[in-house]
């Protein structure tokens, strides 16, 4: 079983088929190639890259090819070098030429995701602090790419909107004031109470009101450093906001808890992945 909660590996892996493939059948496989044939495939990188997505691929394989023989070479999270070989398959050819869009595409982009995420895990090694993602996700696609995060060494942030208060600038607007918003989402009973702030005065405030997280929005690492220090460990620090692979090791280092960036699965490329058929004789 695909290995993340919330998911339904066999709902997901028939709606993609069923995109790709309409009302009807593939047709080019269909006139082409003939019913009995058997095809041996190898998944292989073409460049170097953090795997993610290997039993996603073998799914949609099995889907239509439920005897095909799936052989991974490589674990998700795995760090391989250009050319390497993901996984083989030996099945029939019509099934999994008509497989291969879907599981490519699939694999393709968790793989990207998760090969992003590991530069920028690697970029701000050795301060202490923790890399998250957002919720800034492809709809439908949420559960997957925070998947892929964390096989790039990522830790989960929000999976959504139910798991924890994040009180923003248009929260405080509404609600008149730091305080106010933050003693309303106490009031409400919620445990988890992050609170952004832009400005070194909001801190106190938050304390005060009984929020449990700050993530601290678009600021420069000297204020970091100094909102750190206000905050003396009474709660973790996140900074937020404008996150590059550049800037992150600066930003890492002035002793926040944690750096969440929306890029992980904003921008993250696509990896180079492709799959190389032969006839079984």
């Amino acid at each position: 079983m695909f290995p993340i909660d919330h998911f339904n590996l066999d709902a997901f892996v028939a709606s993609t088929l069923a995109e790709d493939l309409g009302p009807g059948i593939d047709v080019t496989s269909h006139a082409v190639i003939p019913s009995e044939a058997r095809f041996t495939a190898t998944l292989d990188s073409r460049d170097a890259i953090v795997v993610a997505g290997l039993d996603l691929a073998a799914a949609f394989f099995h889907a239509l090819d439920p005897q095909a023989v799936v052989t991974p070479l490589v674990a998700d999270g795995d760090q391989v070098t250009a050319g390497t070989d993901l996984m083989r398959v030996e099945g029939n050819a019509r099934a999994l030429l008509t497989a291969e869009r879907s599981a490519l595409n699939t694999l393709q982009h968790l793989s990207g995701i998760a090969t992003m995420t590991r530069a920028y895990v690697k970029a701000m090694a050795g301060t202490g602090a923790i890399l998250l993602d957002t919720r800034k996700t492809l709809p439908g696609l949420r559960a997957l790419e925070k998947y892929a995060t964390r096989m790039g060494g990522a830790t989960n942030h929000r999976m959504g909107l139910w798991d924890a208060a994040m009180i923003k600038d248009n929260h405080v607007a509404v609600a008149g004031s730091v305080e106010a918003a933050v003693r309303r989402a106490v009031a409400a009973g919620i445990a988890r109470i992050i609170l952004e702030v832009d400005r070194i005065d909001q801190i106190e405030p938050a304390l005060a009101a009984g929020a449990t997280h700050l993530l601290l929005d678009n600021m420069t690492p000297p204020m970091l450093r100094e909102a750190v220090a206000l905050v003396a460990g009474r709660m973790p620090t996140e900074a937020s906001g404008g996150v590059t692979l550049e800037t992150i090791g600066a930003i890492a280092a002035t002793g926040v808890t944690y750096v969440s960036v929306g890029r992980l699965t904003q921008s993250a490329p696509a990896a180079d992945i492709g799959m190389d058929f032969a006839l079984i004789a």
